[in-house]
């Protein structure tokens, strides 16, 4: 009791030295006004059809009634993040992460690291164990922040997860997933809601996937166990400029990332320059 006590208490540190470094007040959000401004803050975020917003009020006023978790990063008055999420199977004692995103004048500066080590706190006082949510992975920037930043581990690649969404982050792109999970106890994934994180390398390892000279994707071939799958440094900036070049992205992406992980191999590390570090498990 006294060890989880602990564990909880340093969570919650850790969340409020990563608030007050990102300028911001985290909060519960539990009053249809608050959920109105998440409705508008992730409807400018996505862009999408005003008619089919990514979420509504109703949602999440029964997410919120329901005990789970609906949260929001504020500067001042305005809501600049907003996170929620709902339980997973009781057995698992698990939170699933389903939408998180920040204002766009605010990337940059942190806010979703508080708000994500916000949710972490608020879960392990809630006897949650792990939290679940998905990515683009050929977002790299938030592959780098997930994996890295957080600590959490790639579980499964998901084919065209949520079908067609024709919003302006997703484009007419087939929306392909990374299910991550964050094991909210382990020390590792602790050190990093403290800001201390190691980023991996892929210097030396054989590449199956990486940009050509225009960006597009060039494949590779290896029978190594380890390999690096390398992604473009602006994926958004093609499928607006190129959906064409974006495209072939998503089908060599799942093709290497999504093949590998399928055949038991495991993600290990990701770097700054953009690239996943896979170890397949067994040679090809």
């Amino acid at each position: 009791m006294a060890e989880t006590t602990s564990v909880i208490a340093d969570a919650y540190l850790a969340a409020d030295t990563a608030a007050r470094d990102a300028d911001v007040t985290m909060r519960i959000l539990d009053r249809v006004q608050d959920f109105s401004q998440v409705v508008e803050l992730l409807q400018h975020i996505w862009k999408g059809d005003v008619s089919r917003p990514p979420v509504n009020v109703e949602t999440l006023r029964a997410v919120s009634k329901a005990g789970s978790y609906v949260g929001g990063a504020f500067r001042g008055d305005e809501m600049v993040g907003a996170c929620f999420g709902f339980f997973g199977p009781p057995e698992r004692r698990s939170l699933h992460s389903h939408i998180a995103g920040v204002r766009a004048g605010s990337r940059g500066r942190n806010v979703g690291f508080a708000i994500k080590t916000h949710q972490r706190a608020w879960a392990l006082e809630h006897h949650i164990d792990e939290i679940s949510w998905t990515f683009d992975p050929l977002i790299s920037r938030n592959a780098y922040f997930n994996l890295v930043k957080l600590g959490a581990t790639a579980s499964e690649y998901l084919e065209n997860f949520y079908g067609q969404m024709s919003d302006d982050l997703n484009g007419s792109d087939d929306t392909d997933r990374l299910l991550v999970t964050w094991k909210l106890w382990d020390p590792q994934v602790a050190a990093a809601s403290r800001g201390d994180y190691v980023s991996g390398t892929a210097a030396g390892i054989p590449a199956l996937l990486r940009p050509d000279d225009s960006f597009a994707p060039q494949r590779e071939h290896s029978d190594a166990q380890l390999v690096a799958i390398g992604l473009p440094r602006d994926i958004e900036t093609i499928r607006r400029e190129n959906p064409t070049v974006a495209t072939a992205w998503r089908l060599a992406l799942r093709e290497t990332l999504g093949a590998a992980l399928a055949g038991g191999g495991t993600v290990i590390g990701f770097d700054r320059d953009g690239n996943y570090i896979v170890n397949r498990g067994k040679t090809q």
